[in-house]
């Protein structure tokens, strides 16, 4: 061979050679990107909606959450059809790695069901060693096709400084809910004892309500927490299944209580857990944050506290016309001021308590107390505070003389109706004639 053909050879050879080492490495660059990308493997949506169902299984996801008090694990609040429900699996997305890694959860479901089928339940996994995650998914079998399988954002990854020191979580609102201004009375009393934020987990309210939730998500005061249970399980408006034989009790308040208290676990100093109809009311203090102090200064072992319910009939009226304030008049609902009567104490029955608790001291709760739980629990005395219950009566239609006087909530009545006033009057939230003619339209469509 001469040597130009040689050289020709040669080179030859060394572009051959160098083609092959650019698209080896090129694969190879490519092969790595896929095994890394998280989005390649953890394929399928991430879930947007509060109630997220799975399939072929009587399981309802609500959310992940992190939760290091005891170790690394992963808490998913669910909702199950209890002792149908035996093996769920705990996915997680490594995005580490690349991989997915599956767990096997402990199914712990809360001991107050209420004889209903379905009742809340924790969905407890360990999060996988070495396994950087944010996405967990829950299926029924350890196999299976991940594209198919919803993800859910795993929350309380980091503790950050609280933003509220009280929060109220309010569950639920149903039942085409219009009971405006005690709903607004509520609120700013809430406010005047010293909360920052309302959560509220709504399934339905009239148009009207819906304009008050609108002004006070605006303010920043209420967050809404959407609540379609009534898509996916036949709900009672009962608490226990004996009164009404439906799916789940009381539109699934208790799941939205535990998730209001996961929820705001790192975000509030204390959370407080009553109906839109109750107002825990401070007797020997002006506000719950020096109430709250007391306490905890006078019982440090104790994380959740537990307030009487007191009932003050909506029937019985107080004889000062000066809490009869007409403008209030065109307002649906309940004049919380004109309702200072309260019922004689029944110690033979079960007192309803409401609570403020310390959440990163709560594991479950239920509606009148906390079933688990890393503190004690305190029964606070009448004197200190209670749980003001302005509703229908209890004890029959008793008469004013068999019922208690306790003007305790006239104290804040100048603070609470120059407050009213103000967000009555506010510009996107006037009672017209408009809002009238509401009123009887949705009487009009109830009726009908």
């Amino acid at each position: 061979m001469s040597v130009c053909g040689r050289s020709a050879f040669l080179v030859m050879v060394l572009f051959i050679v160098f083609l092959y080492s650019f698209y080896y490495r090129a694969a190879q660059n490519f092969l790595q990107s896929k095994l890394t990308e998280p989005i390649d493997v953890c394929q399928g949506e991430i879930a947007k909606d509060t109630i997220t169902p799975l399939k072929y299984n009587k399981t309802f996801i609500i959310a992940p959450y992190f939760d290091k008090r005891e170790r690394n694990l992963i808490r998913v609040i669910g909702i199950v059809r209890h002792g149908e429900v035996r093996d769920l699996y705990c996915w997680f997305c490594c995005q580490s790695d690349g991989k997915v890694s599956v767990e096997r959860a402990e199914i712990d479901v809360h001991s107050d069901l209420f004889g209903f089928p379905y009742g809340t339940a924790d969905l407890l996994c360990t999060e996988p060693q070495n396994c950087d995650t944010n996405y967990v998914s829950i299926h029924w079998s350890p196999k299976g096709n991940i594209v198919q399988l919803p993800w859910f954002q795993i929350k309380n990854r980091e503790s950050h400084t609280f933003s509220a020191e009280f929060t109220v979580c309010i569950s639920t609102m149903f039942g085409n809910y219009n009971n405006v201004l005690q709903f607004i009375q509520s609120i700013e009393m809430y406010k005047i004892l010293g909360a920052q934020k309302v959560i509220i987990y709504k399934n339905s309210c009239s148009k009207l309500m819906e304009k008050a939730l609108e002004f006070y998500m605006a303010e920043g005061t209420i967050e809404i927490i959407p609540w379609p249970i009534t898509r996916y399980l036949n709900v009672s408006s009962y608490w226990h299944f004996s009164m009404d034989a439906k799916d789940i009790g009381y539109y699934g308040q208790i799941t939205a209580l535990n998730d209001c208290v996961y929820r705001n676990m790192y975000r509030s100093k204390f959370v407080v857990l009553n109906d839109i109809d109750e107002i825990i009311l401070p007797i020997k203090h002006l506000d719950w944050k020096t109430m709250m102090s007391s306490l905890q200064e006078q019982n440090p072992g104790s994380g959740i506290f537990l307030f009487e319910n007191h009932v003050f009939p909506i029937t019985v009226y107080s004889s000062n016309e000066a809490f009869n304030i007409s403008s209030w008049s065109t307002v649906p609902g309940i004049n919380i001021l004109e309702h200072i009567y309260r019922e004689p104490d029944r110690p033979w029955l079960f007192n309803a308590r409401k609570m403020i608790v310390d959440p990163r001291k709560v594991i479950q709760t239920s509606v009148h107390s906390v079933l688990k739980a890393y503190v004690g629990s305190l029964e606070v005395s009448r004197d200190i505070a209670i749980s003001y219950h302005c509703r229908t009566p209890l004890q029959g239609n008793m008469s004013k003389k068999f019922l208690i006087r306790d003007p305790t909530l006239w104290r804040y009545n100048l603070s609470l109706i120059k407050n009213v006033n103000k967000v009555l009057k506010k510009q996107y939230f006037k009672w017209t004639m408009k809002n009238v003619f509401q009123i009887f339209s949705d009487a009009l469509a109830n009726t009908f």
